[in-house]
């Protein structure tokens, strides 16, 4: 093999341009004139012409022709005008973007949200990302609790919106809120519209849950389990969603939970649909943002949450942390 040098090469060889030598050559290759350059960026005459031979030294080519009346470009000069261009174009963009790292609530932020919360604590969510945080960009992400997980460790989620807890290593929980959980059936049930339901009521009704992998379906099977539900009491998992679940119910399938924060949603569209409320203490769940362990915006994420929790005051819910 044979390699050949060439003399520029060879001057190029241990040699970088600077930012300010490039933003020199910019400024003169657009006025075409050493005076109007070093006046447009803040620089002595001197200094500009300096910082452009000494760019021309590093490139190990002519950018100029300079005559006693005017400036010209080179043909080496009218090609590497335009990448300066860019290139200072790009450097602007990532001083532009270290700055929105910097500020807080600006940016991208996405939010992972599993299905049983995110249609009832969104609207309250944006709202207060609309008013208090113009800036931030906020990106909405709607999976189960399995795939949220994953998304966070990842790095392709940044924060989550789900129930807690979760006992998973490696994640900080930012509680918000604890609801409690209300039977609804259809209007000629028994326990309809009831406020004193015993938890023991659970034992034997046919009770209508999730599909596997919903976290809701999970809790409400523990709250069963608590009341001393045995497993050969019938079960039937028809439902991907909470509104086709409490259709079912209206049609008098069965009857099912509800968290709290759900029920003027999901119940306001049938009025064959009546809510019983349990007798104290009610079961509940607990609602949290989730980061990740040690997160860089953490202390972003926690001035979040804990504006949410002043938000909340219109939902039934009881705000902790």
């Amino acid at each position: 093999m044979v390699t050949v040098t060439t003399g520029v090469s060879a001057v190029n060889r241990g040699k970088q341009p600077s930012l300010a030598q490039l933003r020199a050559f910019a400024a003169v290759a657009e006025h075409l004139h050493f005076r109007d350059a070093a006046a447009a960026i803040g620089m002595s005459q001197p200094a500009l012409s300096g910082a452009v031979s000494a760019l021309e030294e590093a490139l190990g080519v002519q950018l100029l022709e300079r005559t006693t009346r005017k400036v010209l470009l080179s043909p080496a000069g009218e090609r590497l005008a335009v990448r300066t261009k860019a290139v200072l174009d790009a450097v602007g963009e990532l001083l532009e973007e270290a700055e929105a790292v910097r500020a807080p609530f600006t940016g991208v932020l996405r939010l992972g949200v599993i299905p049983t919360v995110a249609p009832y604590l969104l609207p309250t969510v944006l709202r207060l990302v609309h008013e208090r945080y113009p800036e931030l960009d906020l990106q909405v992400h709607e999976e189960q609790t399995s795939s949220l997980l994953e998304g966070l460790s990842g790095g392709r989620l940044d924060l989550l919106l789900l129930a807690v807890p979760l006992g998973v290593p490696g994640v900080t929980e930012l509680p918000l809120f604890d609801e409690d959980f209300v039977l609804v059936t259809a209007e000629e049930h028994w326990l309809g519209g009831r406020h004193d339901i015993p938890r023991e009521a659970l034992r034997e009704l046919p009770l209508l849950l999730l599909d596997e992998g919903h976290c809701l379906r999970d809790q409400a099977l523990d709250i069963c389990r608590e009341a001393g539900r045995t497993e050969g009491a019938p079960v039937t998992t028809t439902a991907a969603g909470l509104s086709t679940l409490v259709q079912l119910v209206a049609g008098g399938l069965g009857v099912t939970l509800l968290p709290r924060t759900a029920v003027q949603v999901e119940t306001g569209r049938n009025d064959r649909l009546v809510t019983g409320y349990f007798a104290d203490p009610a079961p509940a769940r607990r609602v949290a943002l989730v980061m990740r362990a040690g997160a860089a915006r953490a202390d972003e994420f926690e001035e979040l949450a804990a504006a949410l929790r002043r938000a909340l005051g219109h939902l039934p819910v009881r705000v902790v942390g």
